[in-house]
This record gives C-alpha cells, sequence and structure tokens, in this order.
C-alpha cells in the first residue's frame, strides 16, 4: 500500500482510497481528494511535512498526518 506521504515530487499518481473514519475522513475529501482523483506532487518540505500537490485545479498542502490517510497508485 503506497500513501501520499511516500509519494515521490514530480510524479502524477491516482487516488485509491481514502482510510479514516468520521470527521477526519470528512475533512481530507472536503479538500477535493476523492476516490480516482488525479494528484500531481509539486513539492515536500525537507523533513516530510507538509506536502504540497496539485489537484483539480488548485494547490493543496497536506500535514503527514492527512497524508497517511490517502492511499494512491502511481499513472504512468
Amino acid at each position: 500500500m503506497l500513501t501520499l506521504r511516500e509519494s515521490e515530487v514530480g510524479k502524477t499518481y491516482k487516488v485509491k482510497k481514502i482510510h479514516g473514519e468520521g470527521s477526519l475522513k470528512r475533512r481530507v475529501m472536503d479538500m477535493g481528494i476523492t476516490k480516482n482523483a488525479e494528484l500531481f506532487i509539486r513539492k515536500v518540505a525537507p523533513l516530510g511535512d507538509p506536502v504540497q500537490i496539485s489537484l483539480r485545479g488548485y494547490e493543496l498542502t497536506l500535514r503527514k498526518e492527512d497524508s497517511s490517510l490517502v492511499e494512491i497508485e502511481p499513472i504512468d
């Protein structure tokens, strides 16, 4: 299982699943991260927190704990 937290800068991924429950999962989905959405990894801070992604035409920055909930797969 590959998560957004383990992604590589400059690559595009597709969201497979969002883990977590209740308001935490809802908050991630409200940011536009939903199943089958495509994400482009823009930057990762030196210590890995936060991760900046391009998604649905806008930039989004996620903390480590939120990015570890998003299961992804690489797009070739």
